[in-house]
Formats: C-alpha cells, structure tokens, sequence
C-alpha cells in the first residue's frame, strides 16, 4: 500500500477543500490532525474518534478522501458486533498531489515574459 506524507496531505486537502476557503495555517493544522489519528495505518476505527474528529471525517469523505468500511465480529454468547473503519484513501491523496505538482511544473519562473501582453511589447517596439 502506498505512503502518504504530510506534504502531500496538504497539498491533497488545499485541493480537495478548496471550496471551503481554509487558510493555509488550517490546512496544515488539519493535515497534522490527520496524520496523527492514522499514524502509520490506512484504517482508524470510528469508536477512537471524538465528536470534533468525526465531524472532520464526514468533511474529509465529502471530499473523497476518506471513505467508511464496516466489520462484523463474534463476541461471547454469539452476539455480532459491528465495527465501523474510516480509511484514508491514499491513492485519491497521492492523484491529487501529482495533479498539483504538473500544474507547478507548467508554470515555470523562465515563462515570465509570456505573461506580458501584446500591448507591451507593441508599446516596447514603437520606442525601440
């Protein structure tokens, strides 16, 4: 399974929450939180969530980054209890890194004189 970093979380929730117009400071704080609730897993198990976290997850799978999966396991005197897993998907994560890092790639710093308009350069020519 593939490994997330922290960067390319929040670089995954600018892109994915963009709509909600967080600052750049609640972003990485959100991707913090994140990371510290999964850790070194893919599944966190919706029993270890505060009311606070839970709400930041209903958040992230409207986003399409986390998703929900549910386990039924037999406990004494043959009763089933369900549990219920959110999962971070890390593959939505990583495609929206990669998106946003072609876009950075397009827009290199060498371009600057494509961004000038033709009225510039008319105006440069006529004083030349």
């Amino acid at each position: 399974m593939a490994v997330v970093s922290i960067k390319e979380i929040t670089v995954a929730l600018e892109k994915a929450l963009s709509a909600k117009q967080l600052s750049h400071q609640e972003i990485n704080t959100l991707a913090e939180r994140i990371m510290d609730l999964f850790g070194f897993s893919d599944q966190v198990v919706d029993n270890r969530l505060s009311p606070e976290d839970r709400d930041i997850f209903y958040m992230l799978e409207e986003a399409g980054l986390v998703t929900t999966i549910e386990d039924d396991v037999q406990v004494q005197k043959g009763k089933t209890w369900r549990i219920y897993y959110w999962v971070l998907k890390k593959d939505q994560i990583l495609r929206l890194y990669n998106e946003s890092a072609k876009i950075v790639e397009k827009e290199p710093e060498a371009d600057i004189y494509g961004t000038i308009s033709e009225d510039v350069w008319k105006h440069h020519d006529e004083n030349a």
